[in-house]
């Protein structure tokens, strides 16, 4: 067993607290808000009909949209209402529950390595601390030879971005581009948001 992600932890003191994420982006969604920047920036970097794996894919609003633009996408997620939801408002891809640091795609029927994988709305500060290298290990082994991941994550948040791209490096990635937002602004070391495009080493 690994240690309980910090979002479990949440969920475990506030049970509705899931309800209340996926209905917040529901009714972002219905409020005509734009909740797609992550998901064109990452449609941008692919050809139509990648495989993508959306790693910490919530109730689906990034893989969503990118399985909407004509990619194949695989969500993982470690809350099972996530998952439900995602299910529910985005069907015809694969949704899986399962904790990424211990990530099990091919017993759960999917094989083979992925274009791309989003990991976008702060997934990272989410996990317990003692997984962060094995997460990233696991989205490392995951990733084809070529591919990239895209991770966007806020600061103060608990996981410095030096120590983020520490641990990126022995886990077998190198930067490709270092942003300071989804809508491609040039990243700064006063910057208080990460977005990292990673590529195998």
């Amino acid at each position: 067993m690994v240690e309980t992600s910090m979002w479990m932890r949440r969920v475990e003191q506030n049970p509705e607290h899931s309800t209340w994420y996926i209905q917040r982006f529901r009714d972002m969604a219905a409020a005509g808000q734009d909740l797609h920047g992550e998901a064109r920036m990452i449609d941008a970097m692919l050809p139509r009909g990648s495989r993508i794996l959306d790693a910490g894919c919530g109730p689906g609003r990034v893989g969503g949209e990118l399985a909407r633009r004509g990619h194949t996408v695989v969500g993982v997620d470690v809350d099972p209402a996530l998952i439900d939801a995602a299910r529910a408002d985005h069907p015809g891809s694969t949704w899986l529950v399962q904790d990424l640091a211990e990530l099990d795609l091919a017993g759960s029927g999917v094989t083979g390595t992925f274009d791309a994988i989003s990991c976008a709305g702060n997934v990272m500060t989410f996990l317990a601390p003692s997984t962060r290298r094995d997460v990233l290990a696991n989205l490392r082994a995951a990733i084809a030879p070529d591919g990239r991941a895209a991770f966007g994550f806020g600061a103060g948040r608990g996981y410095p971005f030096e120590e983020f791209l520490g641990h990126a490096a022995v886990t077998g990635w190198v930067p490709d581009l270092l942003l300071s937002t989804w809508d491609l602004r040039p990243f700064a070391g006063d910057a208080d948001f990460l977005v990292a495009i990673l590529r195998p080493a």
